[in-house]
């Protein structure tokens, strides 16, 4: 008598929240599980890493204004330490510079407080979905040059970092003739992920 296929071991649906505002956090936490995913908080960088060395997680969902080390920070060590852990990115408005690293770093989406629940259902959805594809080769180009702002201008609240990403892709495509392969090349990003971009954003080039 042969012995049984052993059962695969679930997937690892294992959300980690860093998020430093407790009631933002708790009401992130109490909604995971109906979304399927099993969740994790951190109120902190150091805590999120401290949590992801002890059992990591599949998606990220990252605040980037965080007490000590700071979201992008935290998504740099994620992708060199936990590289296919998705990363879906929580912010307050449009960042150039967060923006850019974001792209280079390949985040799966982005979420704008506040946001609502279905908008972070459907954002691990599509993270989750990646997690699921085959993994992205990380990218060695330099990231695009971006005209520099005024470092004193107050942050437009209205201006949300979705913003920003799309105005960084179609400059992108506009310098390149819409020519996707060099775009790609000049965000620092897969011809793969750009696709996904337009996709995201409903471009027609």
């Amino acid at each position: 008598m042969t012995d049984p296929t052993p059962t695969p071991p679930p997937p690892n649906r294992r959300v980690l929240v860093v998020e430093d505002e407790p009631r933002l956090r708790a009401m992130l936490l109490r909604a995971l599980p109906d979304m399927g995913f099993e969740p994790i908080g951190a109120a902190s960088g150091e805590e999120a890493l401290l949590s992801m060395q002890e059992e990591p997680a599949a998606i990220a969902v990252l605040d980037l204004n965080l007490p000590g080390i700071n979201g992008m920070t935290v998504f740099e060590r994620l992708r060199e330490q936990w590289p296919d852990t998705q990363v879906v990115i929580m912010t307050g408005y449009g960042d150039l510079d967060a923006a850019q690293q974001a792209i280079r770093l390949n985040v799966a989406d982005f979420l704008t407080k506040p946001c609502t629940l279905g908008d972070l259902e459907q954002a691990l959805d599509r993270a989750w979905r990646r997690r699921l594809d085959e993994h992205d080769t990380p990218p060695t180009t330099a990231p695009p040059h971006i005209t520099a702002t005024d470092p004193n201008a107050a942050p437009d609240p209205t201006r949300t970092i979705q913003n920003v990403e799309k105005e960084l892709i179609l400059a992108a495509l506009n310098r390149n003739n819409d020519n996707r392969t060099a775009a790609a090349r000049e965000l620092g990003i897969s011809v793969r992920t750009l696709y996904y971009r337009l996709s995201q954003y409903d471009i027609e080039r």
